[in-house]
């Protein structure tokens, strides 16, 4: 019993920091599509801010200064995403996808004439990283069954942008709910003729949405690099950013639903990690690749047989040209 509680308990605690990227990446994306823009570059957002992050940590010591990093080139791939889709009009989905085309080339191109180690980086030592945060008296209560096991594997001993993460939920919901910015955000994703009616600009709370998106994308590749993992490496989000768009359409665009979703996603890729290897009675071994496509799997008969029928804002992938 003891086991089985044991082993749970690392399920979850493997889960919170798996969906920790997952969460910044699919809030980032509520945010752009509840302002009408469909992003699919988040993959190259968090690409982009990991070998930034990696980078600049590396060369400074700081992962506070790859943090900045990690958000400066996230946000500065926004804008250009916004640049060409709303200053000019251009279709949401191919700029998404250069950007992340370009990312994913450009970075791991730098990586092998910068530090000359293949497409990845060093190892970043301990001082360049986010370290996990241990609570007080963690260490004690961890022989304590269940509680204790919570309290010390769970709730504490993880890094501060998980907690950043998962406090960032009911934030999120509250600025898109219960504020001016996110009423004005819901208004241009739904109708943004009545909005820029009233007065308020459509490309500007665009551009804000984009602002929010890049930001929340530069925190979830920095935590790749220099938080959950020690390096940069080629393609190191594989496909987060397309899951987290997964998790959002699974969520119908709304806070919760989408960050239970983000933990389903995570609790398959945790479930992943610990399966590999196992030999399971009656079935024996099951091959790594079966087990590496479980989350992506899980995606598709989800999305094709479990959300229903799911409503994007309404002026979702549609450029507003204004009238003369």
């Amino acid at each position: 019993m003891s086991d089985a509680i044991t082993f749970i308990v690392l399920m979850f605690d493997a889960m919170l920091r798996v969906s920790t990227p997952l969460i910044l990446a699919a809030f980032a994306g509520m945010f752009a599509e509840r302002s009408g823009l469909v992003d699919i570059g988040l993959e190259g957002k968090m690409l982009g801010a990991a070998f930034a992050a990696a980078t600049i940590a590396l060369v400074t010591d700081s992962a506070w200064l790859g943090l900045v990093a990690g958000l400066s080139v996230s946000i500065g791939l926004a804008m250009i995403h916004a640049f060409a889709c709303v200053t000019h009009n251009g279709n949401q989905v191919v700029s998404g996808m250069a950007l992340n085309i370009m990312v994913a080339g450009l970075g791991p191109v730098l990586a092998f004439n910068w530090f000359n180690q293949g497409s990845q980086t060093p190892m970043i030592n301990e001082a360049a990283r986010f370290r996990p945060i241990h609570f007080p008296f963690a260490d004690r209560l961890a022989d304590i069954p269940v509680i204790g096991e919570v309290y010390s594997e769970i709730i504490s001993g993880h890094n501060i942008i998980v907690y950043l993460a998962i406090g960032m939920v009911p934030l999120a919901a509250w600025f898109i709910y219960r504020t001016r910015f996110g009423l004005r955000l819901r208004a241009v994703g739904e109708n943004p003729e009545a909005v820029d009616t009233a007065g308020i600009s459509v490309s500007g709370m665009r551009y804000r949405a984009m602002l929010v998106c890049g930001i929340l994308c530069g925190i979830a590749g920095t935590y790749l690099s220099i938080a959950m993992n020690t390096f940069f490496v080629r393609d190191m989000t594989a496909g987060m950013g397309y899951l987290a768009l997964a998790a959002l359409i699974f969520g119908k665009w709304k806070p919760l639903p989408t960050l239970l979703a983000c933990f389903l996603f995570a609790f398959s890729q945790a479930l992943e990690a610990r399966l590999q290897g196992v030999d399971i009675p009656g079935v024996g071994i099951v091959p790594v690749q079966v087990i590496q496509a479980l989350p992506y799997v899980l995606t598709v008969l989800l999305l094709a047989g479990f959300v229903g029928k799911a409503i994007p804002p309404r002026a979702s992938g549609i450029p507003y040209v204004k009238e003369k």
